[in-house]
């Protein structure tokens, strides 16, 4: 793997960091199945782009596209908490609506950004060394500042409260709180830090695409699945940090695979081998207490 391919899988995984962050309050947190990130994410580039082609500052641009992606989340979790409907189908039927309103806020299926300034550019020092190590430190703050802001949200009094809906909705009505408005709040937070980590993509990546949700969902759970696999613990600090990890290892074997020219795998085969290592994460337990009861029947035997 050469050093681009790995400072770019590196970056790119920083970045899903935040998304991974955001799958895990709505489904872990929250116990709330949230597909509305396949439509955060692109909606994110999209008024981040959309925003910086006509002039604005790229900070004040990146700060409105995470604010519009707590409305998504929020308007998702409306359906779900005012009018009743499942949440499941709740965030299909927003993840669906958004690809019309990225197109309209786009004008167009993609917005360049090429020859235009981005966060990263605004930060760049007078003599720099290595611009894809810059990016991917300045990257590397933002994802650890979210993951502190949120160690700190969730030991507070609301986000105790909001953990406790998610685990235990009954009691916590008993307890006196208002669970709809913690589901709200916990997906407004979900769905703003997956809209920032798009928009942030877009700036590293020069553009703004209508496809670049695709499959963000699973991306975020290939992160949470791996990250809690390689890091299992009841402590929220830690599986934070696990999800960031867990997201930075995916995009790296994704990238190893696609530079293993032995294996003879394409671009085009990025979606199976997604599939591919999430299923083998996942069994991965199994595999290992097979492994174990063998062991301990090998023992008795002799």
């Amino acid at each position: 793997m050469s050093a681009y391919s790995f400072w770019g899988a590196i970056e790119v995984g920083l970045v899903f960091g935040l998304v991974a962050l955001g799958v895990l309050i709505s489904f872990r947190i929250l116990r709330f199945p949230d597909l509305t990130v396949d439509g955060s994410f692109p909606l994110g580039g999209a008024c981040a782009a959309t925003l910086i082609s006509q002039g604005m500052d790229p900070f004040l641009a990146t700060v409105i596209a995470t604010l519009i992606g707590a409305v998504a989340g929020m308007v998702t979790a409306w359906l779900n908490v005012k009018l009743k409907i499942m949440d499941l189908l709740a965030s299909i039927l927003m993840m669906t609506a958004l690809y019309s309103i990225n197109l309209r806020i786009m004008g167009g299926p993609n917005v360049p950004l090429i020859m235009e300034p981005t966060v990263f550019s605004q930060l760049e020092p007078a003599s720099l060394a290595d611009w894809y190590q810059f990016k991917t430190l300045v990257l590397l703050v933002v994802v650890l500042a979210a993951k502190f802001l949120l160690d700190w949200f969730f030991s507070t009094e609301t986000g105790l409260a909001m953990r406790a809906t998610g685990s235990n909705p009954r009691m916590a009505r008993a307890q006196g709180v208002a669970t709809g408005t913690m589901i709200v709040a916990g997906m407004a937070i979900s769905n703003a830090l997956v809209a920032l980590a798009g928009a942030l993509f877009a700036q590293t990546q020069g553009n703004a695409d209508i496809s670049m949700g695709i499959g963000t969902i699973v991306i975020g759970l290939a992160a949470v699945i791996i990250g809690e696999r390689i890091m299992p613990s009841r402590k929220l600090y830690i599986t934070t940090l696990a999800v960031i990890i867990g997201a930075v290892l995916y995009r790296f074997f994704i990238a190893l695979a696609l530079n293993a020219d032995f294996i003879g795998l394409k671009a085009q085969d990025l979606n199976l081998i997604t599939a591919v290592l999430v299923t083998f994460v996942l069994i991965l337990p199994l595999l290992k207490r097979r492994r174990r009861h063998g062991a301990n029947a090998d023992n008795k035997a002799l």
